[in-house]
């Protein structure tokens, strides 16, 4: 049904003969360093992924240098946990904008008070969710799923940012971008072992954001609608949830489906989590950056 976007299937042939079985670099992403404390390293995975978006104001956000909107945000959350210690659920449940503002270095900063605010709100709804269900303890949070990333998921999904559904065409379209992200920094943190020990992670889908739809264009996998790329070429806002926005992430979920089934196919240990892994690494490089991607204000990337 996609009118926007679409799948050039000799791309993707040839994405895939050039993925094959490449092995996953080593992770740059600060989730997947551990503190010392291991109940320090799961408070700030959930936290950190409580807060993982914004992508649509990562143009104004005021970055540390050499950084990205997100490797900014965690790199001060995880300077705030080891100069602070993690927030508590009684703590989260008070955080106001001001605060994150403080904390994440965008004080004075009124291009993004609107973020600011949304991180406020997705922190206030982590401190009561674990207090509310989870007697405020991170690790029963996280426990409760009992070792399942599917009802990990399904459990953060309780709380409204984590509801990351689209409406198109009349039915639903879902992603769960950030509560499916959890499980698998979890399991990257720690290495799979203890709270980051889940017997479904091959059941995730791509964490559906703005940045692997936009490596899977810039490889040829994905093609846009002349209207649609200029729009983003000229760096304008794509409405959350507008067929247009939908599109590029279903398709890109889509094709990346098609590929670990055709890696499957030929002996290839596949999964989308570790294509997902392959092409955010990918998008970290210069001449992916070089391009504008879509930008969309949303609570779910």
């Amino acid at each position: 049904m996609a009118r926007f976007v679409r799948i050039d299937d000799e791309g993707l042939q040839r994405w895939l003969d050039a993925v094959g079985d490449a092995p996953l670099p080593a992770s740059l992403d600060p989730a997947h360093h551990p503190f010392e404390d291991p109940d320090d390293t799961l408070a700030y995975v959930v936290t950190l992924d409580a807060i993982n978006f914004g992508s649509g104001w990562f143009p104004h956000l005021h970055k540390r240098p050499g950084l990205s909107g997100y490797f900014t945000v965690a790199t001060c959350l995880s300077e705030h946990f080891t100069r602070a210690g993690a927030w508590s659920a009684a703590e989260l449940q008070i955080i106001d904008a001001e605060r994150c503002a403080a904390v994440f270095e965008q004080r004075g900063n009124h291009a993004v008070l609107e973020l600011m605010e949304l991180f406020a709100r997705a922190l206030r709804d982590l401190g009561s969710w674990l207090a509310a269900r989870h007697g405020g303890s991170f690790s029963e949070g996280v426990g409760a799923a009992g070792g399942s990333a599917e009802r990990l998921v399904a459990s953060l999904a309780e709380m409204p940012l984590y509801r990351d559904v689209a409406r198109y065409a009349g039915f639903e379209v879902p992603f769960y971008k950030r509560a499916q992200i959890t499980a698998a920094d979890l399991a990257a943190a720690f290495a799979g072992r203890g709270a980051g020990c889940f017997h479904d992670l091959a059941r995730l889908t791509i964490f559906a954001d703005n940045l692997v739809p936009h490596v899977l264009r810039r490889e040829g996998v994905l093609v846009y609608d002349p209207g649609l790329a200029a729009r983003i070429e000229r760096e304008e806002l794509v409405p959350a949830g507008s067929p247009e926005e939908v599109e590029i992430r279903a398709v890109a979920l889509h094709a990346v489906e098609r590929a670990a089934q055709a890696l499957q196919q030929r002996g290839i240990a596949a999964s989308a989590q570790r294509l997902d892994s392959l092409l955010w690494h990918r998008g970290q490089r210069p001449e992916i950056k070089a391009h504008p991607r879509h930008r969309t204000r949303c609570p779910y990337y």
